[in-house]
């Protein structure tokens, strides 16, 4: 084999159709565009419009909103965690943290803080600080000899959870 012989497979590049060449092309006059108006134009093209009718997105009821203030948090199960200290990835013995997490590669990013989950079930005695947990995670980790420390703030009496 020669580096002038290779060639790439039969019917692997597809030549491009050339429009508006005449009538036996199959794409002439109208190059596939159909008549005239808004639409045979280039760059316009009316979204959603339904001939006059109201469209769709009209028709439909506005439903809820977004709050910019919520937060979005990187959630982790109790049985991620384990895994990872068998793995050796986190230090059991040091605080596991939202940073130690990134670091060890369990988490991505840290977002806007980290919750613990109470999912599987944890072997190991840590001490771990998150922005917030289930009440089975604490839980699963105090009867296993660790403490959890959650760094959200209070929340008082009269909000909702």
């Amino acid at each position: 084999m020669k580096l002038s012989e290779i060639a790439d497979n039969a019917g692997a590049r597809k030549k491009r159709m050339r429009v508006g060449r005449g009538i036996g092309s199959g794409k002439g006059k109208t190059s596939g565009r159909g008549g005239k108006g808004q639409t045979a134009r280039s760059g316009v093209r009316i979204k959603g419009f339904e001939g006059g009718q109201m469209p769709m997105h009209r028709r439909l009821p506005k439903r809820g909103f977004n709050n910019i203030f919520r937060l979005d948090f990187a959630e982790i199960n109790l049985d991620r965690l384990q895994e990872a200290i068998d793995n050796k990835l986190v230090d059991p013995s040091a605080t596991v943290n939202a940073e130690a997490l990134v670091k060890a590669g369990v988490l991505r990013r840290a977002k806007d803080g980290v919750r613990l989950l109470g999912r599987g079930e944890i072997k190991t005695k840590l001490t771990i600080e998150v922005y917030g947990a289930s009440k089975s995670a604490i839980a699963a980790v105090e009867k296993a000899g660790g403490s959890v420390k959650i760094l959200a703030p209070a929340k008082e009496d009269g909000e909702a959870a």
